[in-house]
């Protein structure tokens, strides 16, 4: 008997330092590990970097094209432009022309 109450008199000091080493362990696990711990914001952070990333390439891209689209506006035809098109729509060539596709 004395041996049930020494360790219900010792339980009582180690339960709450334990309980509070499990609390803080489980919230310093899922500030790192959880979803929208450390881990997952670099994670996002990176998302967002190629994301940008995409977005620059794709607006530069917008912008070659538009500057085409003008070059080939009724109003302003630029005659390059018309002939170039005109002999890779219609696979003409002249004489002599090495032709060399981009893609």
């Amino acid at each position: 008997m004395k041996v049930l109450s020494e360790i219900r008199l010792r339980s009582r000091y180690i339960f709450g330092p334990i309980l509070g080493a499990s609390l803080f362990f489980y919230f310093f696990y899922h500030a790192i590990q959880g979803d929208r711990g450390i881990i997952a914001f670099w994670q996002l952070t990176k998302q967002l970097a190629q994301a940008e990333y995409v977005l620059k390439r794709v607006s530069d891209d917008e912008i070659s094209v538009q500057h085409r689209v003008r070059l080939l506006n009724p109003n302003t035809l630029n005659r390059d432009m018309l002939d170039e098109r005109a002999r890779l729509m219609l696979g003409y060539s002249r004489p002599g022309e090495v032709i060399i596709f981009k893609q």
